[in-house]
């Protein structure tokens, strides 16, 4: 099984064609040369029947019944025109029912068999096999009535033939048969490589593609001419490398962003380290400045791992089912020192909502949406959550009394690093939020809140499916 599995698929499809194949052929050559002798074995016991019968017509009788006694008188020559050739040899005994030999050769032993029940002629014939001197033969036996104005009898005639002839025949029949099924057997291995070759032709040639690529080229496979049987193989092949490729960028612009966003913090908080060594600024001074990048480097990197947590939690097909408001409220009650430290009036109402996601990514959606809105309204403030049902989905509305939107930042608004003010934020918040919402077949959209033309603050609106079977 080893040895078949580790097979080209060009071999296989040849041994599963053309090992049935011979078999098939052996299996009716075989049966064949079968009928063919049984044929041959008909025609020469009809032979040995009609010499049997020409043997008996020449039988005389004297007597009746058991007191019968049988004279014959046949020679040798009266079996000559039922002779094909000179290469088999034909002998012959006349006996009474008793096995008394009346003519014939005596080293031709006395049948002993019984009549078969359903006869092939219209005579009382048996065709049986014996041995004669060492040499195997054909024997016709005939219960051939004998009757005359002397008497009446029963005469039991043996013809017996050598197999020189039927076995030269049997052989020639084996011979004329198995060269014409080797010859067909020849053409049609023949027609099965060229069909095989010419079906492998486009698989080996997508191989010779794959194996010519450069190193991280992950482009689509395309392969017009491929058979149909394996255009659902290169679809999914073709998947999976965009899935790899969109995995692959996802790292480098990871690594490129971090490598650039930290290098940054890390500059000024060397160089704060390097004044505050020299003494150009007061102690707590410079601890307090060095405190504020060190606060600005952790956000950083903790976002941009969370953004990396998104793509890979995006890779996992199960997630359990969790209560998005339940989590909103947990989350609200995290933040409430926040929302004391800037006196907000905080409002949220919540329904039941039952979403198919990560809990963490709900959490980190919810966080950061609330964090942004609570950080960007003024003191004493109004701040509004609610989660609802709508539409067949669940709705996590956010609405702060902030400055909202400008314009300028509108269109690069879920872009990495397109924070609004670099010294209160990272710029991350927005695309992790618009990451997830992605990776849950959401939407996210935000949109400033106005009275006439004045804009009195902004509502951030996420949608998401919810839960199969919810109810």
């Amino acid at each position: 099984m080893r040895t078949v599995t580790s097979l080209s698929l060009r071999r296989r499809l040849l041994v599963g064609i053309l090992v049935p194949l011979v078999l098939l052929l052996v299996l009716n050559a075989a049966m064949l040369y079968a009928r063919a002798l049984a044929a041959a074995n008909t025609a020469y016991d009809r032979t040995l029947l009609a010499s049997a019968k020409v043997i008996g017509e020449q039988l005389e009788v004297q007597g009746w019944d058991d007191g019968a006694r049988l004279h014959a008188t046949v020679p040798y020559s009266a079996l000559e025109a039922f002779e094909a050739d000179n290469r088999s040899r034909m002998l012959y005994r006349v006996s009474d029912l008793q096995g008394v030999r009346v003519s014939g050769y005596a080293e031709l032993p006395f049948w002993r068999g019984h009549l078969p029940q359903r006869a092939p002629y219209a005579a009382l014939v048996d065709f049986y096999d014996d041995q004669v001197q060492g040499a195997a033969v054909r024997v016709a036996v005939l219960l051939q009535p004998v009757s005359s104005a002397q008497g009446r009898g029963m005469a039991v005639v043996q013809v017996a033939e050598t197999l020189e002839l039927r076995e030269s025949l049997a052989r020639q029949v084996l011979i004329d048969t198995l060269w014409r099924q080797i010859l067909l057997l020849a053409v049609i291995a023949g027609v099965v490589v060229v069909v095989v070759q010419h079906a492998t032709r486009p698989v080996r040639r997508l191989s010779s593609q794959l194996s010519r690529r450069r190193e991280g080229d992950l482009s689509p496979i395309v392969a017009g001419d491929a058979p149909r049987e394996l255009h659902p193989l290169l679809d999914a092949t073709n998947a999976v490398m965009a899935r790899l490729d969109h995995l692959l960028g996802n790292q480098k612009r990871f690594v490129r962003d971090t490598a650039h966003q930290l290098r940054t913090p890390l500059a000024v908080l060397r160089a704060q380290v390097q004044s505050a060594l020299r003494g150009d600024v007061e102690p707590l001074r410079a601890l307090a400045e060095i405190s504020t990048t060190v606060d600005r480097a952790t956000l950083l990197a903790n976002q941009m791992l969370a953004l990396a947590k998104v793509e890979q939690l995006r890779q996992r097909p199960q997630r359990a089912v969790n209560d998005f408001a339940e989590l909103v409220r947990a989350l609200a009650l995290e933040l409430s020192p926040l929302v004391a430290e800037k006196d907000l009036d905080f409002e949220i109402e919540t329904q039941p909502c039952p979403v198919q996601a990560h809990e963490w990514m709900l959490r980190e959606l919810a966080r950061n949406l609330l964090h942004n809105a609570i950080r960007h309204s003024p003191r004493a403030a109004r701040l509004r959550v609610q989660v609802e049902r709508s539409g067949g989905g669940a709705t996590l509305q956010v609405l702060d009394e902030g400055p909202g939107i400008a314009p300028a930042l509108r269109a690069r608004l879920f872009q990495p690093f397109s924070a609004g003010d670099v010294r209160s934020g990272s710029g991350l918040g927005l695309a992790i939020c618009h990451e997830i919402v992605g990776a849950l077949a959401g939407t996210i959209s935000l949109d400033n809140r106005t009275e006439g033309d004045q804009i009195v603050g902004l509502l951030a609106c996420v949608r998401l499916p919810l839960a199969e079977n919810a109810a």
